[in-house]
């Protein structure tokens, strides 16, 4: 790795997951709308065009919640970490960075602070096996290169 590589991980399977889902919810809802019409039953009301395009917008509802497991991603330079999970982004310099930890049985990547917080990196996940752990070994290799640089 060179002075100018950035190392860029998003998580590959549950990216796939997120958007068989998100097609599958919005198939279902709109299904489930056009099924929607007569009498509810013993008189009490009808299904009206407003409750199915209603149903149809449940169904874009619940797509967009889950196209939010796409959301995550790590970005690293010589200069530091920019890292976004699925609510919260965070914007780091390495010098506050102890390590990367990936440790087994986790479900993801974590980085270990000096102010002993820890952040999780959604984007590093353990459902993508080798993928992750050669993003886990790229994050450690500019890791060290930074520390080694600043002594």
């Amino acid at each position: 790795m060179s002075e100018t590589d950035v190392v860029r991980l998003r998580p590959y399977r549950i990216r796939v997951v997120a958007w068989i889902s998100a097609a599958a919810l919005l198939v279902l809802f709109s299904l489930i709308a056009t099924s929607l019409h007569g009498p509810t039953g013993q008189g009490q009301g009808t299904f009206q065009r407003g409750d199915q395009a209603a149903m149809v917008g449940l169904g874009v509802l619940a797509a967009l919640a889950c196209l939010l497991f796409t959301r995550p991603r790590v970005e690293a330079d010589a200069r530091g970490l920019r890292v976004r999970n699925l609510v919260g982004s965070y914007d780091l310099p390495w010098e506050v960075v102890r390590a990367v930890r990936f440790n087994r049985g986790t479900p993801w990547a974590t980085l270990e602070l000096y102010d002993d917080d820890t952040l999780p990196m959604l984007a590093v996940q353990a459902a993508d096996k080798e993928r992750a752990v050669a993003g886990v070994r790229s994050l450690r290799t500019l890791h060290e290169r930074h520390r080694a640089d600043a002594l």
